[in-house]
C-alpha cells in the first residue's frame, strides 16, 4: 500500500533549458506544492499535446491504449505516483473492468499520459512528495506564521526552476532530480 494519497494535477510540461530534458511537473490541489518528474521526449510530446488539445493525424500509442481499455469496457479510475526508489519514480495505474478492479505497474510519464487521455484523476503517495515535492519561497519565514523554509531543499527547486524553457532551446548537459 502506498499511504496516503494527495491529488495532483498536470501544471504544466517543460524543457531544461541546458540539457533539453523534459519535466512533466504535477501541482497538489489543495496546496502550493509541485512534483517535477523528468520524462522522455516522446512522453511529454505526448502529454503536452492533449493538454493543448492537439489531435496527431494518427493515433500515439496512448490513444491507441486509451481507446482499447474503452472498448474493452475498462475504466481508468486514477493514476498514482506510488513510490521514488533509487531516484526513479514508479506509477500505478487503477483500471475498473467488469466490476473488478485492476492495479497496473507503469512509468509515471505513460500513466500520465492515459490520465490526461481519459479524465482519469493524479493522485501522489504523501511519501513521494515528502521526499521530491518542492514548494515555492514563500518569504523568510514560510507562510503567515510558518516554521522557516528548508532553503537546502528549496535552492536545488529554483536552481531546476531558473534552467527550464517552456520552449525547446540549448542543449548543454546539467545535473537533474528524480527520473522516472
Amino acid at each position: 500500500m502506498v499511504g496516503r494519497l494527495i491529488e495532483m494535477s498536470v501544471e504544466s510540461v517543460r524543457v531544461h533549458m541546458l540539457s533539453t530534458q523534459h519535466v512533466v511537473i504535477l501541482r497538489e490541489m489543495e496546496r502550493d506544492r509541485y512534483l517535477p518528474i523528468w520524462i522522455g521526449p516522446w512522453e511529454a510530446s505526448a502529454i503536452a499535446m492533449k493538454l493543448q488539445d492537439q489531435v496527431p493525424e494518427r493515433p500515439l500509442t496512448h490513444d491507441l491504449l486509451s481507446t482499447v481499455l474503452d472498448l474493452l469496457g475498462a475504466t481508468v479510475r486514477e493514476v498514482i505516483i506510488a513510490d521514488l526508489a533509487d531516484d526513479t519514480f514508479h506509477a500505478r495505474i487503477m483500471l475498473e473492468a467488469a466490476g473488478r478492479q485492476i492495479e497496473v505497474d507503469s512509468r509515471p510519464s505513460d500513466a500520465l499520459a492515459l490520465a490526461v487521455r481519459t479524465g482519469a484523476r493524479i493522485f501522489a503517495a504523501e511519501a513521494v512528495l515528502d521526499r521530491a515535492g518542492v514548494e515555492p519561497d514563500k518569504g523568510p519565514t514560510g507562510e503567515e506564521g510558518g516554521e522557516p523554509i528548508d532553503e537546502s531543499k528549496l535552492s536545488v527547486f529554483r536552481d531546476f526552476v531558473n534552467s527550464l524553457d517552456v520552449e525547446p532551446g540549448a542543449d548543454e548537459r546539467r545535473e537533474r532530480p528524480p527520473r522516472e
